[in-house]
Parts: structure tokens; C-alpha cells; sequence
């Protein structure tokens, strides 16, 4: 049984200054909980002599209260710096604090706050094991430095945590603390191992919280976002010069009338601000690849729909004109609900065998989701319906049943749909969206991983029917079969020599063996004439993996591997050289990482295989700048993918590079510049005959932001935009103005 971290529950005239000085009489009477544990780098051992670290909790009527003080026999070693929000990493001194108002051990909200008061904060669901830095939460926090470390005091509203009404289990949290500069050390308040299912499997109650719940779970909560956009657009092509002047005003509506129900609206949001997303290599293939959302709206409740993208991708909805959505959460249940209008101009993508279609979407469909979970002691039941209606020109219904089973170190998930479509996307010569005969088609997805001291292994199944269709969901392949399994065997801490070449042997404090075995086998589609069993893809990958100091990762494997081209062509060999790195090398250079391919590649359109490679390197930078406390950070992103043909020259070519600088002048003021180009060409190769052609696209952006409070800001914005098509350039300068009632 963990120990509970005490909380002290104030009264009404009780008042706390969010100023990072603990200071208040307040303070020294709540209980202070002190026992901290390494999680990294070196699991399980006591926290390093002159690192201690002390938390209390105060539980107000509108929030809790963190109050943190943190000890460095180092100070002058903390690192930090002003930041984009969500932007506190492991080179940063920083506390996290993890939260589960549910208690069932499934979801978290958190938020991490570095020693110069940046914060960053999301949602984390479990079975996924993985962040969704999406949300922003009204948090307040500050930080006072002091000559042997420094105190932090962070306030979390009670209105933007979400549990039950009632019935509901013991509220549950997490403190962390980031401390870069002792090899990446990593503290928490519960002794979690490195070998767990998540981040959240061993979370501590909170004590002393009384009535709490009770008092605030009846309080309504009413958030209005206006914003009102003013663009000027200057369009040129080969057809001639356009401009044009564009004004609009949205709306976003946030309402919690108790605590188990949540309700939320937008009306035109504008979505033009939104960072543009990094250029993804893809090579020669023809599968298309997701990205993240970073819309506020489609991340509220993202614990209670908790769904794969195959059966909800929202970034299938392109802009919508408006959207509802409803939240609703009981002790061992919940579900959302939300409809959406988009707008004309997005882009349908439909999954085949050898390649993801994608289709203009030529209507203003109305993408609608529902979705219910029964959850219990390490057992999870969901069911879900979605819908895409284009009006007279059909729609796409999917309906489908999901569930997990946890129980120690092992977990099981699975996810059944089935899918009803009859609309089509056809060109004559423009086009269209029209009414076909319905078809239906299935999915099936199961995934088992186990975890010990010793192992870390798992195994997937997943049958795409060939007339499965998800136009709400992410589905780039269909009529296939996909089988995924990785073994992973922990081989522990070691130490390897260096000899001629240092006088410090290299300490790994963790080393795993690897072997992962991949395979895409079609199912027989008499439609398209499609055999069963035909081999698309099959990977066989023995590797290694290893993490040592200045919190570096490198792995490495050997790609026997095989891949086909398209529907009875021949099954090529492609072996290659898989490996790759992360670090944070330096204090100035917190991000250095890379992922290289090295070998023999498959060019889909030529049917044919050559040398070549995919190679993506990331780099970021992060500067103080003179006595008034500005800071300036750039991020570098290089991407180039090549397949050679036999003329002594790459017949393929996908290239891409991305600076993006960030020049903070206050907590409140930045200047964001970013600059990004993409091109791929193909060249005459000796052998298929491919006609050449290139095409060649950047993007140019400054945005000027003051933030006055959460929800209140002002933004000013000008962007280019190049493409080699049409030689089309597109000038926009908007200003836009955020508030929050």
C-alpha cells in the first residue's frame, strides 16, 4: 500500500498569493510529504545526497495547491529557460504533478512547470501509454530561485478536473521532479518502475480531503471564448493576380453545470494560426501517414473516447463551419457525443492494399460520434457508432466494440467494427461526391503485451476487410492482414570497457536485445480481383537497444526484409540498416536525436529496387539572451529519402528542412519565424521508362503573440506560401483576438 500525500483543507478566509514564496503562516501547518524515488536514470536506487525535495497540499474552495521546495547543492547547474508552452522536456529542471480525479488508473491529467514558470500540460491515457499535449488547463504557477535550489507553488482549479459525481474512488496523484544536470535524473513520489504498463501504474491517494468532492462537485462553470479574425489574402498562379479581405467571428463554449457532465461548442473557429505540421518523408510509398491534432476543441475528453485512429482520426475533419460535443462521467462508466459540420475543400483518404487513396471532398458533410465505456477493476468495455453523411450523395456508418484486460504485468485489448458505405468520390471531368450501392466490410484488431523485470514483449493482429471503410477514422490500408510482434529481453545495467578510447568504462543503465517481426498479407477481394495470402510486406529485425548518460538512447537493427509494389508483382528483397539516436548532449542543445536508413529501398511506381536510404535528423538549440531575461529557441528538422537509379544518380528524390525560432521576450510576448521547404523529383532511372518531374513547395510565417492571461490573447501573423504547380503563391497578414468571459 502506498503511502497517501497529505493534504490541509483551508477555510474561506484563508487566502494563498501564488508567488512561489511559501511565506503564508499557511504552509508551515500542512503536512509535508518527502519521500522521493528514482525512476531514472537508475531505477530503484535512493535519490543523490543534496537533491531532496518536499511537497505540501492545500485544498481550497476553487483549487488545490502545490507548494514544492526543491534542493540543489548545485544551483548554478539548474537549467532552464522561457519556452513555448507544453515545451518543459527532460533538459529542464521542472516539477510535474500527475493527476486522476477518477482513480481508476486509466487517464491522468498533468502538468509540468520548469524553474522559469513555463508550463506544459495535457492528458495521458494509459492504454496507449502515451501524452496528448493538447489541452491547456487555467493553471497558475510561480517560482522563486533560491542560493540552494528554489521553491515553486502551482494552483489547478477545481473546474478543469474531471471525475464522478459520486460513487467515485479516492483521488490519486504523482509528483515528479526534472533534474538535468545529475545525468537526467528523474524523482517521483511513488516507487515506479521503468518495467511498468504506464506512467500512472503506481499513483498515490490524497489524504485529508474531506468533503471536498461533495462541496464542488454541484458548482457550475461557464467558459465563453470569442475570437474575431481580420485577414487580407493576396493569391497569384499562372491564371492571373487575386486579393481579397476576410473577416470573421467564432465562438467557443465550455459548460460544466456538476461535475460529471461537461459540454462544449464552437462556432467558425479559425484555424490559420495553428503551427503547420513538420514534413513527414514517405519515400516511394504510397501509404499515407497520420498527424497529430492540435486543435483544442477535438482534445476535450480525449480519456473518455480513447480510441485508436483507426476508428477516430480527427483530422479527418478539415475545418468545420460548427461542433458540439457532450461529456458525461460516472464511477464505472462514461461517454461523449459530439457533432461536427465541415467545411468544403478537406481531403477524404481511403485505404486499399497497396496504397491510401485520397479524394476531395467536394460536399459539407456532418461527421457525428457517440461512444460508451463500462470500466472495472482492470477491465475496460466500450462500445462506439460514427457517422459521415454527404447528403444525397450517400454516407459512411461504422458501429464497433472495444475492451481491455489488465492484470500485473500483462495486457489485452481488442476492437471489432463494421462499416456500412455508399458514397463515392469520382472525377468526370471535375469532383464529384455520388450515391453507389452500399457495401459493407469488418475490422478486427487485437493487441497483447506482457512486461516483466526480464521481458517487454507484444503481439498484434489486425484484418482491415476490403470493403471496410472509416471516413471519421484513419484507415490507409484495407483488405489486409497485419501481424506485429516484438520481443524485447531486458539484459539489465552493464558496462562496457572503452580502452584505447576513454578512461571511464560507458555505463548503460539499461540494455534490451530486440527482435521484431512484421508481415502484410492481403485478404482475397473479388471486386478488384485480389488473391488472398499475396505477401505485401514482411520485416524480420534482430536489433539492439541501449540508454546511457546525458539522456541518450541509441538503438540499432538489421532489416531482413521483403516488399511488393503492387497487386501480382514480384516480392523484392530490400535489406537494410536500421538505427538511431536521442540525446540531450548539452545544456545549450537539449535535443539532438536521428533515425537512418541505410540499404536497398522499393520504388513503388518503377516496380523496382535500388540503393538509397530515409534519413530524419532533429536538432534544438536554446538561448539565453542578455541581462532583460530573453530567451530564444530554434528547432532544425532535415529529411531526405533517395532511391538510386543506374545512371550514377537518385531516379527518386523527397526532400524537406524546417527551422522554426521562437524569440521569447517576456513570459507573455514571443516572436515565432518559420520557415520551411519541401521537394521530391524523379529522374529518368535507366530502366522503367517513369517520365521525370519535380515539384517543389515552402512556407514562410512570423506571428507576433501577447497573452495577457489564460485564454486572453493577441496575435498578429504574416505568411507565404510557395508551390511549383501552377506557380501558385499565397500572401495572407491576419490579426486575431482571443478572450476569455
Amino acid at each position: 500500500m502506498l503511502a497517501s500525500l497529505p493534504a490541509l483543507l483551508l477555510e474561506r478566509h484563508q487566502l494563498i498569493a501564488v508567488d512561489g514564496k511559501l511565506d503564508e503562516e499557511t504552509w508551515a501547518k500542512a503536512p509535508e510529504f518527502g519521500t522521493f524515488h528514482q525512476f531514472l536514470p537508475e531505477n530503484g536506487k535512493p535519490p543523490p545526497a543534496g537533491l531532496r525535495t518536499t511537497v505540501r497540499l492545500l485544498i481550497d474552495n476553487d483549487a488545490l495547491i502545490f507548494g514544492i521546495r526543491a534542493w540543489d547543492g548545485t544551483p548554478e547547474n539548474m537549467r532552464s529557460s522561457l519556452a513555448r508552452r507544453d515545451k518543459v522536456a527532460q533538459d529542464q529542471d521542472f516539477i510535474g504533478i500527475w493527476l486522476d480525479p477518477t482513480g481508476h488508473g486509466r487517464a491522468a491529467q498533468f502538468v509540468r512547470v520548469n524553474i522559469d514558470g513555463v508550463l506544459s500540460d495535457g492528458m495521458y491515457r494509459a492504454d496507449e501509454d502515451e501524452d496528448d499535449l493538447g489541452p491547456d488547463f487555467p493553471i497558475d504557477a510561480a517560482v522563486r530561485r533560491l542560493p540552494d535550489g528554489y521553491t515553486m507553488e502551482i494552483r489547478w482549479p477545481l473546474s478543469n478536473l474531471r471525475f464522478p459525481y459520486e460513487d467515485g474512488k479516492t483521488w490519486r496523484l504523482m509528483v515528479e521532479r526534472g533534474v538535468p544536470h545529475a545525468g537526467g535524473l528523474r524523482l517521483t513520489s511513488t516507487p515506479l518502475k521503468t518495467g511498468s504498463l504506464s506512467y500512472i501504474d503506481a499513483l498515490q491517494e490524497i489524504g485529508g480531503m474531506g468533503g471536498t468532492v461533495q462541496a464542488v462537485r454541484d458548482r457550475a462553470f461557464l467558459e465563453l471564448k470569442p475570437e474575431v479574425t481580420v485577414r487580407a489574402n493576396r493569391d497569384e498562379d499562372d491564371a492571373g493576380r487575386r486579393r481579397g479581405n476576410h473577416g470573421s467571428v467564432g465562438l467557443e463554449i465550455n459548460a460544466r453545470p456538476r461535475a460529471d457532465w461537461v459540454f462544449n461548442a464552437t462556432l467558425n473557429p479559425d484555424f490559420s494560426q495553428v503551427e503547420i505540421d513538420e514534413p513527414m518523408p514517405t519515400g516511394a510509398s504510397r501509404i499515407a501517414l497520420s498527424l497529430p491534432e492540435k486543435r483544442g476543441f477535438f482534445l476535450e475528453s480525449a480519456d473518455v473516447l480513447g480510441l485508436p485512429l483507426s476508428a477516430f482520426y480527427s483530422r479527418t475533419i478539415a475545418s468545420p463551419q460548427w461542433g458540439l460535443r457532450a461529456t458525461w462521467r460516472k464511477a464505472d462508466a462514461d461517454a461523449t457525443a459530439m457533432s461536427l459540420r465541415d467545411e468544403e475543400g478537406g481531403v477524404v483518404m481511403r485505404g486499399r492494399v497497396y496504397e491510401t487513396a485520397e479524394y476531395a471532398q467536394t460536399r459539407r458533410p456532418l461527421a457525428s460520434l457517440v461512444r460508451a465505456r463500462w470500466h472495472g477493476e482492470g477491465a475496460l468495455l466500450g462500445a462506439f457508432a460514427s457517422r459521415r453523411d454527404y447528403g444525397d450523395a450517400g454516407s459512411n456508418e461504422v458501429a464497433g466494440f472495444d475492451g481491455q484486460w489488465r492484470d500485473g504485468g500483462n495486457q489485452l485489448s481488442w476492437l471489432l467494427m463494421h462499416s456500412r458505405n455508399s458514397a463515392a468520390f469520382v472525377e468526370d471531368p471535375q469532383p464529384r461526391t455520388v450515391r453507389v450501392p452500399a457495401r459493407s466490410g469488418s475490422y478486427a484488431q487485437g493487441r497483447y503485451v506482457h512486461i516483466s523485470d526480464d521481458w517487454w514483449n507484444e503481439a498484434k493482429l489486425e484484418a482491415i476487410g476490403p470493403g471496410f471503410v472509416n471516413d471519421n477514422g484513419f484507415v490507409p490500408q484495407a483488405g489486409v492482414v497485419k501481424t506485429d510482434i516484438n520481443l524485447n529481453r531486458r539484459l539489465g545495467e552493464k558496462t562496457v570497457p572503452l580502452g584505447p578510447f576513454g578512461d571511464e568504462p560507458l555505463r548503460l543503465y539499461e540494455f534490451e536485445a530486440h527482435l521484431g517481426l512484421h508481415e502484410i498479407r492481403t485478404l482475397s477481394d473479388a471486386t478488384l480481383g485480389q488473391q488472398a495470402n499475396e505477401i505485401v510486406q514482411r520485416k524480420i529485425q534482430p536489433g539492439i537497444w541501449y540508454r546511457t548518460g546525458r539522456q541518450t538512447d541509441l538503438w540499432a537493427n538489421l532489416g531482413f526484409d521483403q516488399q511488393r509494389a503492387h497487386r501480382n508483382g514480384k516480392l523484392h528483397d530490400t535489406p537494410a540498416v536500421h538505427f538511431g539516436f536521442a540525446s540531450s548532449p548539452l545544456p545549450w542543445m537539449p535535443v539532438l536525436k536521428a533515425e537512418v536508413t541505410l540499404g536497398r529501398q522499393l520504388d513503388v511506381d518503377a516496380d523496382r529496387v535500388g540503393g538509397g536510404g530515409n534519413v530524419v535528423m532533429d536538432m534544438g538549440l536554446r538561448f539565453p539572451l542578455g541581462a532583460r531575461g530573453w530567451a530564444m529557441e530554434s528547432d532544425v528538422r532535415l529529411n531526405r529519402a533517395w532511391i538510386d537509379g543506374t545512371r550514377g544518380r537518385p531516379a527518386f528524390a523527397d526532400n524537406g528542412w524546417r527551422w522554426l525560432g521562437m524569440l521569447h521576450f517576456t513570459a507573455s510576448d514571443s516572436l515565432r519565424l518559420l520557415a520551411q521547404n519541401t521537394s521530391s523529383s524523379r529522374r529518368d532511372d535507366g530502366v522503367s521508362g517513369l517520365a521525370p518531374w519535380a515539384e517543389r513547395g515552402s512556407h514562410r510565417s512570423v506571428l507576433f503573440r501577447h497573452l495577457w492571461r489564460h485564454g486572453r490573447s493577441l496575435s498578429v501573423g504574416w505568411s507565404r506560401d510557395r508551390a511549383s504547380e501552377a506557380n501558385t503563391v499565397n500572401t495572407s497578414l491576419t490579426v486575431k483576438m482571443q478572450w476569455e468571459v
